[in-house]
């Protein structure tokens, strides 16, 4: 990490936090209480204090960050009027290209050759709507897995629980953990089976996962093209609405739908309600409580026989795609460099035939093309997001145990991107310390729609605290020159 700003020994109070939401952050910015790069600063004092303990960032680039943010206010200063994301501190996964700063994809594998040379379509996005790119949050290797645990680079600690060390969820780990920890305002990261909502679920963040498609993912290393989804981290429906909205060049994502009068939610417990941790369980069912008390309809809908491809398609696809990607010769080099638990599963890779792909993508194609009648009486499917709570990092010791959580976690996921749905997660309001997630989903083209009945549904059931960070805090947090790895 690179660092040149003073990370003072109280800890800044999160700006996002304080303003209440982003819109009130940019209301600030316009009104002139507030700076760009007052807010930047502010973030950086924050992962200066307490990342050494979270572990979320794999690169910081404060230089560039605060010369960004001066550049936003002097055009405010200038009578530029700006977009509702300008000004704001975001955080990208390390599998994004981003000029000017490294991109390792949560490995120690060489794969320069392998690399985007130039930003993407979506990152450009960023930067023309004036969002401030603080650095890198750091992945599971090469984006595969769910758990959140990386050898190679290090795994991000979920703040949620200041008692016992448990992951975030994968493989977006990093940007997860630093929303959740107050590290920056927004956060990005990469969905191929999960890979957003889970960590958005285990840590009490909302989570979207757009359609394939519906944000490019040029200039991102792949995982699996067909499969692979840009999606955001926000700290509140409203937050990802406006955040998607802006990004899309709309003025808004949806007509604001402040009840949910007339909404008819599908509830597919024939697959997504199997296996289900308790604590799971009982907020899911207090939560559907809420919803049919604030006047939704919900309806037992079938989704079994589609969803159920997924089961067959994860363990088949994920581990040729890396080979793919890596090539059988880099691979069997570079293995013993790996995360053994991705390297097992790309040993899995290996004998994976063409006609086996081929059924595979054949009976996908099936299942896609039958989904869009699901919903020909039901607005969106509610669902836990993810089956257990956010495991310990004792818990992913055991080869044997780490497999059974990954399908575990994965079982309510996978079949949205195996079915070519987008889906958002809201975080639950829970008895206990570990949050949950409710997501809902349906055919993509419709994340307008799903974010606008996620926002009544948060007005409906309401949303978790900010983490209190305190028992983060490094003790001897002090000013902080050069470089730091």
């Amino acid at each position: 990490m690179r660092w040149d700003v003073e990370a003072r020994v109280a800890l800044a109070a999160d700006p996002l936090v304080e303003a209440g939401s982003l819109h009130g952050l940019a209301q600030a910015f316009d009104a002139g209480q507030s700076t760009a790069e007052q807010v930047t600063r502010a973030y950086l004092g924050r992962i200066a204090a307490l990342d050494a303990s979270i572990g979320a960032f794999e690169y910081v680039d404060a230089a560039g960050a605060l010369d960004q943010a001066r550049s936003i206010d002097a055009r405010r200063r200038a009578g530029e009027t700006l977009g509702p994301l300008a000004g704001m501190p975001v955080a990208l996964k390390d599998n994004f290209f981003v000029a000017g700063m490294p991109i390792r994809a949560g490995s120690n594998v060489p794969i320069d050759d392998l690399l985007p040379v130039n930003e993407g379509p979506f990152v450009a996005r960023l930067r023309a709507l004036g969002c401030v790119i603080l650095g890198k949050t750091r992945t599971v290797e090469f984006a595969l897995g769910i758990t959140g645990q990386s050898m190679p680079r290090g795994t991000p600690r979920n703040p949620a629980d200041a008692r016992t060390v448990r992951t975030t969820g994968g493989s977006s780990s990093g940007s997860a953990a630093a929303l959740a920890a107050g590290l920056c305002a927004l956060a990005f990261g990469t969905d191929t089976g999960g890979s957003v909502r889970v960590p958005a679920a285990l840590c009490g963040l909302v989570g979207l996962k757009t359609g394939t498609g519906q944000w490019s993912i040029e200039g991102i290393l792949p995982l699996a093209p067909h499969l692979d989804t840009v999606g955001l981290f926000a700290r509140s429906a409203r937050d990802a609405s406006l955040a998607y909205a802006t990004i899309e060049g709309s003025c808004m994502a949806a007509p604001r739908t402040r009840t949910l009068n007339g909404t008819v939610l599908g509830v597919p417990r024939d697959y997504f309600f199997r296996n289900l941790d308790s604590r799971v369980e009982t907020a899911t069912a207090i939560a559907l409580d809420k919803l049919v008390a604030a006047g939704a309809t919900l309806r037992d809908v079938e989704a079994a026989d589609l969803a159920a491809g997924r089961d067959t398609y994860f363990p088949l696809v994920l581990p040729a795609q890396l080979i793919a990607l890596l090539g059988r010769d880099r691979f069997a080099t570079h293995r013993d460099r790996m995360d053994p638990v991705v390297a097992a599963r790309g040993e899995r890779g290996l004998a994976v035939s063409e006609a086996d792909l081929e059924d595979a993508k054949a009976r996908r194609a099936f299942d896609v093309n039958s989904i869009a009648a699901r919903f020909d009486t039901v607005h969106a499917w509610v669902m836990p997001t993810a089956t257990a709570v956010a495991p310990s990092i004792d818990d992913l010791r055991d080869p044997a145990r780490n497999w059974a959580l990954t399908m575990g976690l994965t079982q309510n996921s996978q079949p949205i991107n195996y079915l070519d749905m987008c889906a958002v997660s809201v975080p639950l309001i829970t008895d206990g310390r570990l949050p949950v997630g409710l997501q809902i989903a349906a055919p993509k083209g419709s994340e307008a729609r799903l974010l606008a009945v996620a926002e009544a549904i948060e007005t409906c059931i309401g949303r978790p605290a900010a983490i209190d960070m305190r028992p983060f805090q490094r003790p001897d947090s002090q000013s902080q020159q050069g470089t730091q790895q």
